[in-house]
C-alpha cells in the first residue's frame, strides 16, 4: 500500500498532533490517551491510508476529467494538465489550512467547554479522526473555485450568474460547513463558511478569466 512507505512521516504527523494536544493544558501535561491494545496500530494504518489517497488524488482528477473532456472543444482538452495539478494544489492548500490553521483554533476553543476541575483528556483514535475529517472536508471545499470555473466553462454557468446569486451562495456555504464540520458548534462551522465565502469569491473571478466565452453576434 503507497501510504505504508512513508512510516517516519506517519510518526511525525502523530507527534505534531502530540505536540498540539499538549499545549492545550500545559499546566497538567495534556497527552493522547490510547485506551485499547489494538489502537495505535489501526491509527497508524487509517493514516497510511489517507497518505495513500492523497498520493492517487492527481489520478482520480485526471479520471474526472476524462470523464467530462468529450463535453468540451477540441482546444480545450489542452487543460487536462493545468486541471490535474491545480486541483491537486487546491486540496493540498486546503489541507494544510485546515492542519495549520483550523483545527488548532477548533481544538482550543472545543477544550475550553469544561467547568469546575474537570480534567479535558482526548484519545488517540477520537483526535485522528477529529483532524482527518477536518483536514479532507477542507481539502474538498477549496476545490469550489476550480468547479465553479469548469461549470463556467461548460457553458453551465456564466459569472454574471454567480454574482447575482451570492446571496444564495452565501447561505448554501453555512449549510455545507454545517454538513461537513465534525462538530455541531457555530464557531467550527464559521471557520469553514468564511473561506468557503472567500473562495466563492474567487471562483467568480476565475471563472470571468476562463469561462466560456459568448458567440459573436452573426
Amino acid at each position: 500500500f503507497p501510504g505504508q512507505t512513508y512510516s517516519a512521516e506517519q510518526r511525525q504527523f502523530l507527534k505534531n498532533l502530540a505536540r498540539a494536544v499538549a499545549e492545550i493544558d500545559q499546566e497538567r501535561g495534556q497527552r493522547l490517551q490510547v485506551i485499547e491494545v489494538t489502537e495505535s496500530f489501526w491509527v497508524n494504518m487509517k493514516v497510511a491510508m489517507i497518505a495513500g489517497l492523497f498520493l492517487v488524488l492527481p489520478v482520480v482528477l485526471y479520471e474526472v476529467w476524462a470523464f467530462i473532456a468529450p463535453g468540451l472543444l477540441p482546444t480545450e482538452r489542452k487543460f487536462a494538465l493545468p486541471f490535474v495539478l491545480i486541483s491537486t494544489a487546491l486540496f493540498a492548500l486546503g489541507a494544510s489550512f485546515a492542519l495549520g490553521v483550523v483545527v488548532p483554533f477548533a481544538v482550543q476553543f472545543l477544550a475550553s467547554y469544561k467547568t469546575g476541575n474537570m480534567l479535558v483528556q482526548f484519545t488517540l483514535t477520537r483526535y485522528v479522526d477529529f483532524v482527518i475529517k477536518f483536514t479532507l472536508a477542507f481539502g474538498l471545499v477549496f476545490e469550489l473555485p476550480l468547479a465553479m470555473t469548469l461549470a463556467a466553462r461548460l457553458g453551465v454557468v456564466t459569472p454574471k450568474f454567480l454574482a447575482q446569486n451570492r446571496k444564495y451562495a452565501i447561505l448554501i456555504n453555512f449549510v455545507i460547513a454545517a454538513v461537513l464540520t465534525p462538530t455541531p458548534d457555530a464557531f467550527n462551522q464559521l471557520l469553514m463558511a468564511a473561506p468557503l465565502c472567500l473562495l466563492y469569491e474567487a471562483g467568480i473571478v476565475a471563472a470571468r478569466f476562463f469561462g466560456r466565452r459568448a458567440a459573436p453576434a452573426a
